[in-house]
């Protein structure tokens, strides 16, 4: 899923410490960014549930329902007036459109007492029957995967591994009509903190969803209000097409913001199809990476090296923001990283690079808390602008390693200087052989 809709999940995924102050700050960033939105709750769980169709409206059933079709008419009219889109197709396109129930108790927080589990997490994704469909996957997609990754720079193993991890390569791509998953979440969002900001980011959703439907009906904002018939049962069609709980669209579950602004033809037919084009779905996740920081040839994670001199500071420095404020070298000083993970010439990174100290909470097989720390590279901070989750961005780099991702840099090796002797066997190589004398 691509970088809007993650902020319900950060405080179950990122450190609790210092996520409500970010929240305020990064709520419009995210908007045009985001991929994709993690499933709620799934940090325990070993399974989707099955949502609970019998849960009533929660603010108020008619009262609530008027409510919304109001403010939807409201925002329909707006559109209509500032894009151009003639307001009775809008109205019509939106007549039927549902107050999803379902969809409001997913997106609602962990319940209280709420922990966070890397390990149960980390085994939903990364289990052997969705690594048997990635690499069958990777097989029947090699010479375009290997296409993107030349022209790119992003691994076709970590595109595999995104689109496993987001929708097992489209057996799972949600099953609620987007334009009533929209429509609910932008006007009906739970009573939650930080309900205000979550209406804003899906009222903008909802309004890129329409414009990106209107374009593929072959609409035009200089168009008169009579709509040819075959226009607009394009423009239901791309309304009504199935999302998942949270909006997110296709193979690689991106929100419609994020398929305007980073969707790619990777086919060359001229359509973007992120719902049964595999070459679109992986180019476009390509272009989502690289446009958001993927660097070519360097890993995305390395593992760290704690005792019990360095526990202190990399707890400190694990403080649950995505932002990579120290650089490799400082870690390697402070013994958390061995130097060679600073060492271009053996699989590390440059050693002014950025990096973070990852936190991944889980628990025990004997049932206590733990903690995993690894720390995290520039191309570890692309993946969570796909989807802003420490849990999920480190599942997608160890998939990507279970389907043949090796987590190094890819710098060939400076050849040894030669010495004399052997630069003088080279010339003797490369001269060629005299012509015999003729007699």
């Amino acid at each position: 899923m691509n970088l809007f809709l993650i902020l319900p999940r950060i405080g179950s995924y990122f450190s609790h410490r210092g996520i409500c102050l970010l929240l305020a700050s990064i709520a419009i960033a995210l908007l045009s960014a985001c991929a994709s939105v993690p499933p709620n709750s799934e940090a325990t769980l070993p399974s989707k549930t099955v949502p609970d169709t019998s849960i009533v409206n929660q603010v108020g059933g008619q009262a609530a329902e008027q409510q919304l079709s109001q403010n939807l008419q409201a925002m329909l009219a707006y559109i209509s007036k500032t894009e151009g889109i003639p307001l009775g197709s809008l109205e019509t396109a939106f007549a039927d459109s549902k107050n999803l129930a379902q969809v409001r108790k997913l997106v609602m927080p962990g319940p209280p007492g709420f922990k966070k589990n890397w390990a149960a997490y980390r085994g939903r994704f990364i289990e052997p029957a969705r690594i048997k469909a990635g690499l069958a996957f990777i097989e029947q997609n090699r010479p375009y995967l290997d296409q993107v990754e030349r022209e790119t720079g992003v691994p076709g193993t970590v595109i595999a591994s995104i689109i496993g991890v987001e929708t097992i390569y489209g057996r799972n791509m949600g099953s609620f009509k987007v334009k009533d998953v929209l429509s609910t979440l932008a006007f009906n969002y739970p009573d939650t903190p930080n309900r205000a900001s979550r209406e804003a980011l899906f009222q903008d959703q909802l309004k890129q969803l329409i414009l990106l439907c209107w374009a593929e009906a072959g609409g035009n904002s200089t168009r008169s209000a009579k709509t040819p018939s075959i226009k607009t049962n394009a423009f239901d069609r791309c309304l009504n097409q199935t999302s998942s709980y949270a909006g997110a669209i296709g193979l690689p579950q991106f929100m419609p913001g994020s398929i305007r602004n980073f969707a790619k033809d990777g086919d060359g037919d001229g359509v973007i199809d992120l719902r049964q084009s595999r070459p679109d779905a992986i180019a476009s996740v390509a272009r989502f990476l690289r446009m958001h920081g993927w660097q070519p040839g360097m890993p995305i994670y390395f593992p760290i090296t704690e005792t019990e001199q360095n526990q202190a500071a990399i707890r400190r420095l694990a403080d649950g923001l995505p932002d990579a404020k120290h650089t490799v070298q400082e870690f390697i000083d402070l013994g958390i990283l061995d130097s060679r993970y600073g060492d271009l010439q053996t699989g590390g990174v440059a050693s002014q690079s950025k990096a973070l100290i990852i936190d991944l909470p889980f628990i025990n097989a004997q049932g206590n808390d733990e903690v995993r720390y690894v720390v995290g590279l520039e191309n570890f901070l692309s993946i969570v602008q796909y989807n802003r989750s420490y849990f999920y961005a480190q599942s997608v780099a160890e998939f990507a390693e279970a389907l043949g991702y090796e987590n190094q840099s890819v710098v060939p090796k400076s050849p040894a200087t030669p010495t004399a002797k052997t630069k003088k066997s080279a010339v003797k190589k490369t001269q060629k052989p005299k012509k015999p004398k003729a007699n």
